[in-house]
């Protein structure tokens, strides 16, 4: 089994970029080799997919997102990343990563977006 612990969230203004990390224990073979998302989840809203990465570092976008965050991954720290440039108000959220195999995920991180 793995497990995930995210962080990187914080209060940031409208334009402004955070990264955030997704780091994974336990099972790290199997981190290494499974697909990861990240979430998000609103306050008064249901969790959406945000963008995920391959094995092969193949990568999915949420259109609301695309152009603007970009997933990575370094599996010799077993840590998947969300690099996040050009936030909006709408982007705050509770931000999680998951393994789409299993759809297992952290705690999660407060991203809030504001000025």
């Amino acid at each position: 089994q793995v497990q995930f612990a995210e962080s990187g969230g914080g209060l940031v203004q409208p334009g402004g970029s955070l990264r955030l990390s997704c780091v994974g224990s336990g099972n790290t073979f199997a981190f290494r080799i499974s697909s990861i998302a990240w979430d998000r989840q609103a306050p008064g809203g249901q969790r959406e997919f945000v963008a995920s990465i391959s094995l092969g570092e193949n990568t999915n976008y949420a259109d609301s997102v695309k152009g603007r965050f970009t997933i990575s991954r370094d599996n010799a720290k077993n840590t998947v990343y969300l690099q996040m440039d050009s936030l909006k108000p709408e982007d705050t959220a509770i931000y999680y990563c998951r393994n789409l195999a299993t759809n297992v995920s952290g705690q999660g991180t407060q991203v809030t977006v504001s000025s």
